[in-house]
C-alpha cells in the first residue's frame, strides 16, 4: 500500500521516539539529558549492562555503539514488535491519533509529482539567488546593507530577488525544461481568469526560501521593495509541498540547535530570525505570516518543553500574546506549556539586538513569563475591579479560560495560582496603610491587621485551628452529601483556606468545573482518588442533611461557611493580641482584646439569632449556643 505524501514526516513530527523506546528500556539516570532530548540505555537488541544505546529525540533517531543497530521510530518498532512496514506504521498512527489512509492508487503518481515540485523549488531558489547579483537588484541590495545582512547571512539563508518584470521566473523556468504546469502548482506562477499568460506570482521583492524540517524548498516568502505594494510581506499560496499552518520559518537548523540549547525562540517574521541567528541565537522559528497554529505548536513543542514567544513590543504583539494563548490552553499538558518574552516598547528582536546587543536580548529571554502571568494581565489590565459585580465578572472570565485546559491536574495548578495572584490584588487593594499616631500604621476601619511573626505559634491560635479544622471536615462533608448545592454556595466556598492539604485538595476538587456533572458516589471515588485518604477518616457528616429540602441545606450551608470565616478571622484577631500583649502588654493593647472579645460574643449571638429564625435542627442550634457560651466565658474572664 502506498502512503500519501507527507503522512510519513507528520507520523514521524508527531510521535516522540523516546517514548516509543522507553517502553522497551530503562534509561540511564547518569547518562541521558530529558531537556536535551538525549536519552542513553542499555540495547534492547544485544545482551549488555552498560548503556551505549543512544535516542536523539528531537532528531527522531536511535544508534548503539554496541551491535550498531540504528533506525527511526518505525524502524524501532517493526524490529522489537517484529512487524512489517505497514504494520508499524498503522502501530504508530493508532498511537499519535492519526488516522491511516485508505489505498489511495494514484500515491505513487503523487509522489513523483511532490518530487519533481521539489526540484522546480531549487531551481527557483538558484536563480532569484542569482538575480539578487543582477543591477535590478541594487536597491534590494542596499536595503539588505542597512539592515545588517552581510554576506554570510544572505549565503546561509539564500536570500535572493524577484525583479519587477511580469515572466521573468517564469521564462527562465520554461528555458530550462520545465513545464509550465509545473510552475503553476508549484505556486510560482499565477495563470489569470481569463486564460492569458501565465505571470510570476513573486515580482519586485527581496525573496526568502522556506524550507522544511527536511531542508527541502516547500516555499517563498517576499518582502516588497515597493512602499506602495499592496502587502508588504508575501507567502507563496499553499500547495502540494506547502501548507502554512503546518510550517516553520529556519525549522530544520532550529531543531538541531534546540538539540543543544533545550530553548526554541518564536519570533514574528523572517528578519526577526536572521537576526536572531547572526546574534547567536539558532534555535529560532517563525511562522508564516499568520497567527500560531495548533499544528505549529506541536511542531515546537517536539524541539522544546516550553517554546519562548519572543513578540513585538507593541499593541500588536500583546494582540498576538493574547490571541495565542486562547489557542495553546486547550493544548497544554502537564510539561507542556509557553513562556512569552515581552521586549521594550515598539522594538522586535531586530531593533533589540541592533540597539543594545546580543546580551540585552539574552536577558529579556531569561525574564520570559509563565503564560499564567500573561493569562492574569489580559484578564484584568482595563478593568476596574471596584465592585462585587465586577469582581465576580472577572471570575467568570478566568472560569471561561481555565475550561479550555483539558488535563484536570494542571487545570487545578492553573486556578490555584490565578485564585494566590486575585487575593494578592484585592488584598493590596483593601489593607493600603499610611502612617499613623506614634509610628504605627494605620488601617481602614473594620480591615484586620496581617498576622504579627508568632501569631501561628500562640496557643491561642493552635486551640482554634482544631476547631477549625473540625468545621471544614463537616462542611466538606455536607457539599459532598448534596453536590447540587456546590455551585450555588461557590461564592462562599471559594474563600475557604483549608487547614490541611487533603481538605485544600478535596475542596478543590469539589469546585472543578470538570466534577459538576458527577453523582455523589463517582465524586465521593473522585474525591478519595485525588485526597490519597480514606474520606471516613476525614469527615463527620451530618446525617439530617439527607432529609432536608434544598432550600433549608443550601441556607444551612451558606450559614456554616459565614460563620466559619467568620470565626477564622475572629480567632485570627485574637491571637494578633495574644501576640501583641506578649510583646507589648499596654493598657491600649489590653482594651483592643477586650473589644474584640466583645465583638465575638455579638456575632455568636447573631448567628444563634439567624439559625433560629430560620428553623434550623437542634444540632445546628446547640452549635451556635454551644459558641455563643464560649464566647461570654472569654469576655467574664478578660473583666
Amino acid at each position: 500500500m502506498s502512503l500519501p505524501p507527507g503522512f510519513l514526516e507528520e507520523l514521524r513530527n508527531r510521535v516522540s521516539i523516546a517514548d516509543v523506546v522507553g517502553r522497551k528500556v530503562t534509561w540511564d539516570a547518569r547518562k541521558s539529558n530529558p531537556g536535551k532530548g538525549d536519552y542513553w540505555a542499555p540495547c534492547p537488541f544485544h545482551a549488555e549492562k552498560t548503556a551505549s544505546f543512544h535516542v536523539e529525540d528531537r532528531k527522531g533517531f536511535y544508534y548503539c555503539f554496541g551491535c550498531h543497530a540504528k533506525g527511526d521510530a518505525l524502524g524501532f518498532v517493526r524490529e522489537t514488535e517484529n512487524v512489517g512496514f505497514m504494520d508499524a506504521v498503522e502501530i504508530l498512527a493508532r498511537e499519535a491519533g492519526m488516522t491511516l489512509p485508505a489505498r489511495d492508487p494514484k500515491a505513487r503518481e503523487k509522489a513523483d509529482a511532490q518530487s519533481r515540485l521539489a526540484g522546480v523549488m531549487e531551481q527557483a531558489v538558484q536563480l532569484y539567488r542569482l538575480a539578487l547579483k543582477t543591477s535590478a537588484a541594487q536597491e534590494a541590495r542596499a536595503y539588505l546593507d542597512r539592515r545588517g545582512l552581510r554576506d554570510a547571512a544572505l549565503e546561509r539563508f539564500e536570500i535572493g530577488f524577484a525583479p519587477s518584470a511580469r515572466t521573468h521566473l517564469t521564462e527562465a523556468l520554461l528555458a530550462k525544461g520545465v513545464a509550465v504546469e509545473d510552475i503553476i502548482a508549484a505556486g510560482l506562477a499565477i495563470k489569470p481568469d481569463d486564460g492569458g499568460a501565465p505571470y510570476d506570482r513573486f515580482r519586485g521583492r527581496i525573496m526568502f526560501p522556506i524550507r522544511d524540517a527536511r531542508g527541502q524548498t516547500i516555499a517563498f516568502g517576499g518582502r516588497a521593495m515597493d512602499p506602495n505594494a499592496r502587502a508588504k510581506y508575501l507567502n507563496s499560496n499553499e500547495t502540494a509541498l506547502f501548507d502554512k499552518g503546518r510550517a516553520l520559518y529556519n525549522h530544520g537548523p532550529a531543531r538541531e540547535a534546540s538539540g543543544k540549547t533545550g530553548r526554541v525562540i518564536v519570533a514574528e517574521g523572517y528578519m526577526d530570525v536572521i537576526a536572531l541567528v547572526g546574534a547567536g541565537f539558532a534555535d529560532a522559528v517563525a511562522p508564516l505570516g499568520t497567527a500560531i497554529t495548533p499544528d505549529q505548536l506541536a511542531l515546537m513543542w517536539r524541539m522544546a518543553d516550553e517554546p519562548v514567544i519572543a513578540l513585538d513590543g507593541d499593541k500588536a504583539g500583546l494582540r498576538a500574546a493574547n490571541r495565542l494563548i486562547d489557542i495553546a490552553l486547550p493544548l497544554l499538558s502537564p510539561g507542556k506549556s509557553l513562556r512569552f518574552c515581552i521586549l521594550p516598547q515598539n522594538m522586535d528582536p531586530d531593533d533589540l539586538i541592533k540597539a543594545e546587543g546580543p546580551g540585552a536580548m539574552a536577558a529579556a529571554l531569561e525574564g520570559a513569563k509563565p503564560m499564567v502571568d500573561l493569562l492574569w494581565a489580559r484578564e484584568i489590565e482595563g478593568h476596574v475591579l471596584d465592585s462585587p459585580e465586577r469582581r465576580a465578572a472577572l471570575d467568570q472570565r478566568l472560569r471561561e479560560a481555565l475550561a479550555k485546559i483539558p488535563d484536570l491536574g494542571l487545570r487545578e495548578h492553573y486556578k490555584a495560582a490565578l485564585r494566590d495572584r486575585r487575593q494578592a490584588l484585592f488584598q493590596s487593594a483593601n489593607t493600603a496603610r499610611k502612617p499613623g499616631p506614634a509610628g504605627r500604621s494605620w488601617r481602614p476601619k473594620g480591615v484586620p491587621q496581617g498576622p504579627l511573626p508568632g501569631t501561628k505559634a500562640s496557643a491561642l491560635a493552635q486551640s482554634d485551628a482544631a476547631q477549625a479544622r473540625l468545621r471544614e471536615q463537616t462542611i466538606l462533608a455536607q457539599c459532598l452529601a448534596r453536590p447540587s448545592l456546590i455551585e450555588r454556595a461557590e461564592d462562599l466556598l471559594e474563600r475557604m483556606e483549608p487547614s490541611t492539604p487533603e481538605l485544600k485538595e478535596f475542596l478543590a476538587c469539589l469546585l472543578s468545573e470538570e466534577n459538576r456533572s458527577l453523582d455523589q458516589g463517582d465524586l465521593h471515588a473522585v474525591v478519595a482518588a485525588r485526597t490519597g485518604r480514606s474520606l471516613d477518616q476525614m469527615l463527620a457528616p451530618r446525617p439530617s442533611w439527607a432529609q432536608q429540602d434544598e432550600e433549608t441545606a443550601l441556607r444551612a450551608l451558606r450559614m456554616d461557611v459565614a460563620r466559619h470565616l467568620a470565626l477564622v478571622e475572629d480567632a485570627t484577631a485574637e491571637a494578633e493580641t495574644e501576640e501583641d500583649l506578649r510583646q507589648d502588654a499596654d493598657e491600649r493593647l489590653t482594651f483592643r482584646q477586650r473589644e474584640a472579645l466583645v465583638a465575638k460574643e455579638k456575632l455568636a449571638r447573631a448567628h444563634l439569632d439567624e439559625a433560629a429564625d430560620q428553623g434550623a435542627d437542634e444540632r445546628h442550634l446547640s452549635d451556635h449556643l454551644q459558641n455563643l457560651l464560649d464566647a461570654q466565658i472569654w469576655v467574664k474572664k478578660q473583666r
